[in-house]
């Protein structure tokens, strides 16, 4: 399949010669072969241009005008089409051709047609894609796995704070009852507390002393 661009080589209008310009060098910058169409030089392409865009696609007046984009027999667009098509990074479904590999627009199609990135992009993905990617490919069961290991666990770390509290509490407590216990009166025994008693022969030297 070839590219077929109808322009008029010798055309008086200045936007047309510009829009021409413009499709060709994309073309060439591109390197996407290509074949130029003079209708200026050649009737026959003149004729065969303007029999072949769709009727939907002709102007007011019914004279389509350069430049105007073929795929062999297929009709691509006219120039604003083809401009779209440029802004929008589909360039190459506009004309009808696979995109090169590694290109956004390889991307774009990848993802539209299989909802998969291409290898060769995925390494400029940020770890936030990288799960997504990484979770569309493992079965149901690993997905939890795989956010788990991005996440970091808030129980384990509630429970050692838990922890902590409690053995700041017991270390209190002990710090606190030998004191207590310390500091409580000793009981006093009903022995120490009676009266020694006192003695006939203590009585009698009493006595004595008086006399």
């Amino acid at each position: 399949m070839v590219v077929k661009v109808f322009i008029a080589s010798q055309s008086g209008s200045t936007a047309i010669k510009k829009k021409q310009q413009d499709v060709l060098g994309f073309l060439e910058a591109n390197k996407i072969d290509f074949k130029e169409m003079d209708i200026a030089a050649n009737e026959d392409n003149r004729k065969w241009m303007r029999e072949n865009v769709p009727g939907e696609k002709r102007p007011q007046n019914g004279i389509p005008l350069p430049p105007q984009i073929f795929n062999d027999e297929l009709y691509c667009g006219d120039y604003d089409s083809f401009f779209n098509a440029k802004e929008d990074h589909g360039v190459y479904a506009f004309l009808g051709l696979a995109p090169p590999p590694g290109s956004k627009e390889a991307h774009q199609a990848a993802i539209i047609q299989n909802g998969e990135v291409p290898e060769s992009d995925k390494g400029d993905l940020g770890n936030e894609q990288h799960l997504h990617i990484a979770a569309e490919d493992q079965p149901e069961e690993n997905i939890e796995m795989l956010h788990n290991h991005f996440e970091q666990p808030t129980d384990l770390n509630e429970n050692i704070g838990e922890n902590e509290a409690e053995k700041d509490q017991e270390s209190v407590h002990q710090t606190i009852e030998p004191e207590e216990a310390d500091e409580e009166e000793q009981p006093v025994t009903e022995e120490e507390d009676e009266e020694e008693p006192v003695t006939e022969e203590a009585e009698a030297l009493t006595e004595q002393k008086q006399v």
